[in-house]
C-alpha cells in the first residue's frame, strides 16, 4: 500500500485507531509532566507516569500486532489499515512521543533540578571522597551481583531479560584494536571481537545516593557499571559499551486480540512455551551505540530501525520514582485534601453500619470519600458474631491488604467465605495466587477465576442473621478493593440492603462460583451475557424518542470507549438527534463531530491529579432517566470476554449524587481535552467570563441542597444544549474571523501537544525518513 493512500484510509474512516488513541491519551498524560502550576517533583512523576504506561503499551499492544505478523495472519485496524502499514504508523507515531518525551525531560524538567536540591550525575562528575564511596558499593555490592555473557562461535546467544538495563559490550584482544576496524556486518565465527552481555540486577536500587550539604547526588547505576566496566574486562580492549534496554511481546491472551480465535490462542501459547521467551517488539539505545552490537540485535531478534529507539536522556523513566521516595522530598508533591463524608452518610452513621444500611443506601465516590467506609465495614463482618457468610470478588489488592486479612479473620470466626479471585489480573497474577492460598489454607472456599474469562467485577456480600431474618449488605463498584489506589483513582460504589440488588447479586455469585443461569436480572447488567445488546436497546431507545420529538439524551463517563457495534449505534442515535456526551479518559475510536455521521457527539477526556477509573452510563428514557454505574468500559473485551456488572442506581438521592457527579465532569475546565473530529485532542480552557472548575478539588466540598437540585434529568439536559451552542457560537465566530482574515484554519506542526491529528499524520506519510532517526541532540 502506498503511503500517501494511508493517511486518506484513516481520514476517512468513521472510527479512531484503539492504539493511536491510547497514544494520544499517554500525550495528555505527559502534559501533565509540563503543567507550570505543578511542583517539579510532581512532573516527574507523571513523566514516570508516561514511560509505565509505553512499556505495557509495547508489551501488550504492539505484542498483539506482532502475533498476527509473525504468525502470518490478517489484520485489518480501525483506521482502515492492514497489518504493515498500521504497524510503520504506529511505530512512528511512538518515535514521536518518545522524542517529545525526551524534549519535556531535556528542556523543562532537568534544569530545574539543581534549584530543588537534587541532581543526577554522572561519575566522572563527582569529588573524591563521594568516587571512594561509589568504588566501595561496585566493589561490595554491585560486582558480585555482575554476570557477563559472551555470544560468539562458542556460546550461544544469551537470554536477555524483559525491560532489564543491559550493557552491549564489544571486546577485541589486547594489542589488536588499531588492526583492522570492527567490522559492521558481524560474523562471530571470525575475527578476534567477542560481543558480551552485562546485565544489570533489577533487585539493586536505580541510582546511588551521595548527600551533600545544598543537594543530594543521584548516580545513575549504569553509569556506574560503565565506569567499572574494566574490572570485568580484564586484558582486553573495550571497543564499545553500550546501554539498551528490551522489551518482549507480553500478550498471549484472546483479550487483547479482537478478532483472534481461540485456537490461534493456543497456538501462540503453545509456541512461547516453547521459545521459553516473547518475541521482541522494542529496543531502547543510547545514541551512537556500535554499528556491529546493533546489527546483530537486529539479526537475532528480527526486527528494523522501527523497533529501535534512540534515547539521548536516562533509560527507564521509571526509575524517577526513587527520587520522590527520598525522604527529604516526600511530601514536596501535591498535597491531597483529606476524604468528605460521603452525601448520603451522615456522621455517626458509620459508628452502627448494619444498622444505618438496613434503612438507608449509600453512595461512595472515591478518593473523595475514603475507601475506609467498606474496609471497616469487612473487617467488622469478620468479628460480628450474628455474620454468617462473606462473599467476594477479588481482581487487585493492596500489599499487606486489610481485605486480606478481614477475610482471613472471618474464616478463623468461622464463617462462610467465599472468593473468587482473578489470577488474570495482569500484573498481579502472583500477588493473587499468593493471597488466595493464603485463604484457602485459612478454610475460605477459593475460586481462581472462571475458564476463559476474566473477573472484572466488583461484588462484595455480607449475609447476616437478623433475629429470624437473613440480610444481604452489597457492595458494588467500579473500583477495586485496594487501599492504596483508592486514594488515587476515581471510583463509585454503593452500599444497599436492598433486597432486589441482595437476589440479583447472589444469583450473580451463583453463576461465577457454579453452573447456574438465571432468566434475568432486574437491577444488574452483566456480561458476558448480554451487556452489549442491553446497551444497545438503551441507545436505540433514545434515538426512537428523539425521532418523535421527545427530549433525550445521553450522557457516558467511562475509561475507554472500543467496540464497533455500540458506536455504530451512538452514530445512529446522533442523526436521530440525540444529544450525546462522552467523558472518556483513555481509548476512544469514535469520532466526534463529523457531518452527517456524528455531529451531535461530543467527547471529552478528564486527565489530572487522580485516575479516572468510575463508569457512569446516563440515558435520559423520556425523563425517568436510566442510570448505571460498575466495572465495565465499552470495549470488546468487557462485553465478549469479561465478567462484568453494572448496576441500576434506583434510589432517588443517589441519582441525585450521580447526575451532579455527570454535571461537574461536563463542566470542568481544568483538566479536560477535547477531542476533535480526526481524533486530536485540545486542552480546554474557561471561556472569558467562565469560571474555573476543577472537578479534582469541587468534589472535595460537598453539595448543597440547591446544587443537588438541579442535578435532574431536566438540568443535565439543559446543560447539554447550553454547552452545544456555546460552542457552536465560538466555532461560528471563528469560522467569521478566519474568512475576513481570508485565511484557510490549519494546523501548525507543534502547536498539538496531545497526539497528532491526520493533518500531521499526512504530513508525516509526504515527507518519509528513517523513523529510528527521530532523536533529541542533548547538547
Amino acid at each position: 500500500m502506498k503511503l500517501f493512500k494511508s493517511a486518506d484510509l484513516i481520514r476517512k474512516s468513521k472510527y479512531i485507531s484503539r492504539d493511536l488513541s491510547w497514544l494520544r491519551f499517554n500525550y495528555r498524560v505527559l502534559d501533565q509532566a509540563k503543567d507550570p502550576g505543578r511542583s517539579l517533583f510532581d512532573k516527574l512523576r507523571f513523566l514516570s507516569i508516561t514511560s509505565s504506561n509505553l512499556d505495557e503499551f509495547f508489551m501488550i499492544r504492539v505484542g498483539s500486532l506482532y502475533n498476527y505478523l509473525d504468525y502470518g495472519k490478517e489484520r485489518v485496524d480501525y483506521s482502515g489499515l492492514r497489518e504493515l502499514p498500521f504497524r510503520r504508523k504506529l511505530l512512528d507515531f511512538a518515535h514521536r512521543f518518545v522524542n517529545d518525551q525526551s524534549l519535556t525531560y531535556l528542556n523543562e524538567l532537568k534544569p530545574q533540578f539543581e534549584k530543588n536540591g537534587f541532581s543526577i550525575k554522572r561519575v566522572e562528575e563527582l569529588t573524591e571522597i563521594e568516587l571512594k564511596k561509589v568504588e566501595g558499593y561496585f566493589k561490595n555490592t554491585v560486582f558480585p551481583l555482575l554476570t557477563p555473557m559472551v555470544y560468539d562461535s562458542y556460546h550461544g546467544f544469551p537470554l536477555i531479560i524483559n525491560q532489564v538495563l543491559t550493557f552491549g559490550v564489544v571486546t577485541r584482544e589486547a594489542g589488536l584494536a588499531s588492526a583492522a576496524p570492527l567490522p559492521a556486518a558481524p560474523d562471530v565465527e571470525k575475527g578476534q571481537e567477542r560481543l558480551t552481555f552485562v546485565q544489570i540486577p533489577q533487585n539493586l536500587t536505580r541510582f546511588f545516593e551521595i548527600t551533600r550539604k545544598d543537594r543530594v547526588v543521584f548516580v545513575p547505576i549504569e553509569e556506574i557499571v560503565r565506569a567499572n566496566l574494566p574490572k570485568l574486562f580484564r586484558n582486553v580492549d573495550i571497543l564499545s559499551a553500550d546501554l539498551f534496554r528490551i522489551t518482549r511481546n507480553g500478550d498471549f491472551t484472546l483479550e487483547e486480540s479482537e478478532d483472534i480465535d481461540s485456537n490461534f490462542i493456543k497456538e501462540i501459547q503453545t509456541g512461547l512455551k516453547t521459545r521459553k521467551r516473547g518475541r521482541v517488539v522494542r529496543v531502547e539505545v543510547e545514541p551512537d551505540a556500535s554499528p556491529y552490537l546493533m546489527n546483530i540485535l537486529r539479526e537475532r531478534w528480527n526486527i528494523d530501525n522501527g523497533n529501535i529507539f534512540v534515547i539521548p536522556i536516562l533509560l527507564d523513566l521509571k526509575g524517577l520514582n526513587q527520587i520522590l521516595r527520598y525522604p527529604s522530598f516526600r511530601g514536596k508533591g501535591a498535597k491531597l485534601p483529606a476524604p468528605v463524608q460521603p452525601q448520603s452518610l451522615p456522621e455517626g452513621a458509620e459508628e452502627n453500619m448494619f444498622e444505618y444500611l438496613k434503612h438507608h443506601d449509600v453512595l461512595l465516590h472515591h478518593p473523595y470519600n475514603s475507601i475506609e467506609t467498606v474496609v471497616r465495614l469487612l473487617e467488622r463482618a469478620a468479628e460480628d458474631p450474628q455474620v454468617l457468610g462473606i462473599k467476594q470478588t477479588i481482581y487487585r489488592l493492596a500489599e499487606d491488604s486489610r481485605v486480606t486479612a478481614a477475610l482471613l479473620k472471618a474464616a478463623e470466626n468461622g464463617k462462610h467465605v467465599s472468593v473468587l479471585f482473578e489470577v488474570k489480573a495482569r500484573f498481579d497474577e502472583e500477588r493473587n495466587i499468593r493471597e488466595g492460598a493464603r485463604l484457602e489454607k485459612a478454610g475460605c472456599f477459593v475460586i481462581y477465576g472462571v475458564g476463559k474469562y476474566k473477573t472484572h467485577t466488583k461484588m462484595l456480600m455480607i449475609i447476616r442473621k437478623e433475629g429470624e431474618k437473613v440480610t444481604r449488605y452489597v457492595h458494588i463498584g467500579s473500583g477495586n478493593y485496594n487501599e492504596q489506589t483508592s486514594r488515587l483513582y476515581t471510583d463509585l460504589s454503593m452500599l444497599t440492603t436492598n433486597d432486589t440488588y441482595g437476589h440479583d447479586v447472589s444469583e450473580f455469585f451463583n453463576v461465577i462460583t457454579g453452573h447456574s443461569q438465571p432468566d434475568d436480572y432486574e437491577y444488574l447488567i452483566t456480561a458476558p451475557r448480554d451487556m452489549r445488546q442491553q446497551l444497545i436497546h438503551l441507545v436505540r431507545e433514545e434515538a426512537k424518542n428523539a425521532k418523535k420529538g421527545l427530549a433525550s439524551g445521553i450522557v457516558m463517563k467511562m475509561n475507554s470507549l472500543e467496540d464497533r457495534e455500540l458506536i455504530d449505534e451512538f452514530y445512529k442515535a446522533s442523526k436521530a438527534g440525540v444529544p450525546i456526551r462522552f467523558i472518556v479518559r483513555g481509548i476512544c475510536c469514535l469520532r466526534p463531530g463529523r457531518p452527517g455521521l456524528s455531529e451531535n457527539i461530543e467527547v471529552k477526556s478528564i486527565v489530572g491529579e487522580y485516575l479516572e477509573h468510575a463508569r457512569l452510563f446516563y440515558f435520559h428514557h423520556g425523563g425517568e432517566a436510566r442510570l448505571y454505574a460498575g466495572s465495565a468500559d465499552a470495549m470488546v473485551r468487557s462485553f465478549d470476554r469479561r465478567i462484568e456488572a453494572l448496576f441500576l442506581i434506583t434510589n432517588p438521592q443517589l441519582r441525585r449524587e450521580a447526575i451532579n457527579i455527570l454535571q461537574l465532569n461536563l463542566l470542568d475546565t481544568q483538566n479536560s481535552y477535547l477531542m476533535r473530529e480526526d481524533g486530536a485532542y485540545i486542552c480546554q480552557r474557561p471561556a472569558p467570563g467562565e469560571p474555573a472548575l476543577n472537578i479534582h478539588r469541587e468534589f472535595y466540598r460537598r453539595p448543597d441542597e440547591a446544587q443537588l437540585a438541579q442535578a435532574t434529568p431536566e438540568g443535565l439536559l439543559a446543560l447539554l444544549h447550553d454547552q452545544t451552542a456555546q460552542r457552536r457560537q465560538l466555532a461560528a465566530a471563528e469560522a467569521d474571523a478566519a474568512e475576513a482574515a481570508s485565511i484557510i484554519p490549519e494546523v501548525e506542526e507543534g502547536a498539538d501537544d496531545f497526539g497528532q491529528g491526520e493533518a500531521l499524520m499526512e504530513i508525516e506519510v509526504e515527507h518519509e525518513t528513517d523513523i529510528a532517526a527521530t532523536v533529541v541532540d542533548e547538547g
